[in-house]
């Protein structure tokens, strides 16, 4: 369809790739974006147009546009979805930008080949998640249910005006019907008949003012939570990050709310105001008077008719070790992210090497192994691995997942295999193709990646070294999640961890 379609940019790539493979080492690929763009728009604004053409195939790289559901990014746990959006709508912006100061000459193509691709994804990226939103605000009885509603007919109208101009306002005409393929309201595999909106919903909201809150990391909504009482994911000293809930009202009628912290320690903005329909409320610590340990405080938020919700607020502030004195990964939030390129050591025996993928996968970039055509390796001294420097405040049996990308099972047996241990522990070996079932591959291709998870015991806090073992040939690393205890669902894994790095004169280094 007109998503998939190849762009000059991934046609020309395509092809120069097949007829010489060994002209385009991995690292040369962002210098090649480029030649691409100064080719087709000249030099002044080559590196603008390479780096929008980068990202938003790494984008569309997470999910194909006509694979996007209303759940697939999540709307409450990491802002996830809110990001998502906001990184396609930036782009959009940068790339409307940079078409108005491009001669008229070139706007056609750029149009065609950029500008184009990148409204019509960061419009439906939008509309999902839009509704996604509505569809969650219904249940929490948001009148602002309604005005999402009317967001996502905007923005699949937005969609169908993006296809007209380019079928019968780009030059000239002469696109027509290149994009008229279905895009929108697929169910399985084939496409649909015709482009369908995702189902919306609208509620009846009072007429008077009624207080509801939301927070963050939870669907549920309060007063009437189920019987749960709120609370909100830690305020971490090692995470650092503010957390936030959100007054909205269930009503017609503004009204004013405030917020009241039960100790000196908790920032709260803004801690009042008016509501006509949703304020979002940002909560942190102020780390010189925060208690140490382990504690807790909690915020009153007052409404209209005397309405009142009790949120705690959890603190973990450990008087030892502090963040200066900590080093490599730090865990916060109940896991550890890392981004595979963020290696504390590589190591490969003569002859191999490990290759860095520059914008390869769902959020950064990918991690393979030279040369491809190789025999398969043993964990031990003679292997090859990846080392990741740790910090634990937690014990137990961890789950790591690895993030690879998709691979074909290249090799007869068990397929690919590779392995992860922490410090000297045994190897523990994953086989990246023992459940070969149609729907675990229905899932790798829809999703644009692989995760497997493999269980560790680590019994002592402090420092760890986690290490991930390349067996077979052809894997490419894209990340690793460390579940201690706390790690929530979304799709593309939590954001990657805060990482302390080495001070001046130790040995380990980042990268």
């Amino acid at each position: 369809d007109g998503f998939e379609q190849l762009w000059s940019f991934h046609t020309q790539f395509f092809l120069d790739y097949a007829w010489d493979p060994e002209s385009l080492p991995a690292e040369g690929l962002p210098d090649y974006l480029r030649a691409w763009a100064e080719r087709e728009f000249g030099a002044r604004h080559a590196g603008e147009i390479a780096e929008i053409v980068a990202a938003y195939t790494r984008f569309n790289g997470r999910r194909k546009p006509e694979m996007l559901e209303p759940r697939t990014y999540s709307l409450v746990n990491y802002r996830e979805a809110e990001t998502v959006v906001a990184e396609y709508r930036a782009l959009a912006e940068k790339a409307q930008a940079l078409y108005e100061q491009l001669p008229k000459e070139a706007r056609d193509a750029f149009y065609q080949l950029v500008l184009y691709p990148v409204k019509a994804c960061a419009t439906l990226d939008e509309l999902y998640v839009t509704v996604g939103r509505n569809r969650l605000y219904a249940v929490q009885g948001r009148t602002s249910t309604n005005d999402l509603a009317e967001r996502a007919r905007e923005l699949f109208r937005k969609d169908a005006a993006l296809s007209r101009e380019y079928n019968e306002v780009l030059a000239g005409g002469k696109w027509r019907h290149m994009m008229d393929q279905p895009r929108i309201g697929y169910t399985y595999w084939n496409q649909p008949v015709r482009n369908a909106m995702p189902g919306v919903q609208e509620i009846q909201p009072s007429a008077e003012a009624d207080m509801g809150v939301a927070i963050e990391g939870s669907e549920g909504s309060w007063p009437g939570g189920g019987g749960r009482d709120p609370a909100l994911p830690a305020l971490d000293v090692h995470g650092g990050e503010a957390r936030y809930l959100e007054v909205f009202n269930r009503g017609l009628t503004p009204f004013e709310y405030s917020v009241q912290p039960s100790d000196a320690w908790i920032r709260v903005e803004p801690a009042s105001g008016s509501v006509e329909r949703d304020q979002r409320v940002w909560v942190s610590a102020d780390w010189s008077t925060a208690p140490t340990g382990a504690a807790s405080g909690s915020l009153v938020i007052s409404g209209p008719q005397g309405s009142k919700v009790t949120v705690r607020v959890p603190l973990r502030n450990p008087e030892a070790p502090r963040p200066e004195a900590l080093r490599g990964f730090v865990e916060s939030d109940g896991y550890v992210s890392i981004e595979a390129e963020h290696h504390t050591r590589a190591v490969a025996p003569v002859g191999r090497t490990w290759l860095r993928i520059p914008g390869h996968g769902r959020t950064l970039s990918g991690m393979t192994t030279l040369p491809v055509p190789a025999p398969s390796l043993a964990p031990g001294p003679q292997g090859q691995w990846l080392e990741y420097a740790i910090h634990f405040f937690s014990t137990g049996t961890f789950s790591v997942d690895a993030y690879l990308a998709p691979t074909q099972k290249i090799q007869p047996g068990l397929g690919l295999r590779y392995a992860v241990s922490f410090d000297d522990e045994t190897p523990q070996v994953v086989s990246v193709h023992a459940d070969g079932s149609l729907a675990a591959w229905e899932k790798t291709v829809a999703d644009g990646v692989t995760v497997l998870r493999s269980k560790h015991v680590v019994a002592e806090p402090g420092p760890h070294v986690l290490k991930f073992w390349a067996l077979d040939p052809a894997l490419v690393l894209q990340k690793l999640v460390v579940d201690t205890g706390g790690l929530r669902p979304s799709y593309l894994g939590p954001p990657e961890s805060v990482f302390r790095p080495a001070l001046a004169g130790e040995k380990e280094s980042r990268r």
